[in-house]
């Protein structure tokens, strides 16, 4: 193997890949479907070939990755304009259990059993098929349940509860580092910042994690350089 090529060309190689990835579109592993899964193996392989190969295959593939980068854009802009065509090429949500019915046929076309479906409910913390209303299959493999409203966590509302709006941690410090646009998101600043690191008596640069909370609060997490071996699920 020609070690200079391969040191050039995987780069390369990984950097067209790369690009081509944000073009196409970022999905979690979980929320890939069988569609998205095939494509992603082939424009690895691919580009696994632009590393591999000569320098004299290298604009050959390149030039195969980037017609099939485009054509799984085009696929992907006419599904989204075709109800048909999505469904052709991602599949489509299906009933497995619905009112203590369960949907035989469904699960012959997911090509799933019984106990692989009682296993997926379980790991969304159900238990008891009793305690389920409706459970559908979902494009990406995955399953997604509705409980029955006696078995539904109970919500403020239910209880008839006022409770504020939440709103997330806004990160304002992290590794000693001022993140100023995330501090004027708040509504706060610079000044604001300090007075309040004063008060707890910290030095901004000995500041690991700094957040301002909904209530407009500044909470700092304290950090520990002690290594803790210690396995708690063991």
């Amino acid at each position: 193997m020609d070690f200079l090529h391969v040191l050039i060309t995987a780069p390369v190689s990984l950097l067209v890949l790369f690009v081509l990835s944000k073009f196409i579109g970022n999905k979690q592993m979980a929320n890939l479907n069988l569609f998205d899964y095939i494509n992603g193996i082939t424009i690895g392989s691919i580009a696994a070939e632009m590393a591999t190969n000569g320098f004299d295959k290298f604009l050959q593939c390149l030039f195969a990755l980037v017609i099939y980068a485009g054509v799984v854009i085009l696929l992907s802009y006419i599904s989204q304009k075709s109800v048909v065509l999505r469904r052709l090429f991602t599949g489509r949500t299906v009933v497995l259990y619905d009112k203590g019915k369960i949907f035989k046929k469904n699960f012959l076309t997911a090509k799933i059993d019984m106990n692989e479906f009682l296993s997926m409910l379980r790991n969304k913390g159900y238990f008891c098929l009793e305690d389920v209303e409706t459970v559908y299959l979902e494009e990406n493999g995955q399953i997604s349940v509705l409980p029955k409203k006696s078995k539904s966590p109970v919500t403020a509302s239910d209880l008839k509860i006022h409770v504020e709006r939440a709103r997330p941690e806004i990160v304002v410090i992290s590794d000693g580092k001022i993140f100023e646009k995330n501090l004027k998101y708040t509504g706060n600043n610079i000044e604001w910042l300090k007075n309040n690191l004063k008060q707890q008596g910290k030095q901004q640069k000995d500041v690991f994690l700094a957040v301002c909370r909904a209530d407009n609060e500044l909470k700092i997490y304290g950090i520990s350089d002690k290594k803790d071996i210690n396995d708690p699920f063991e």
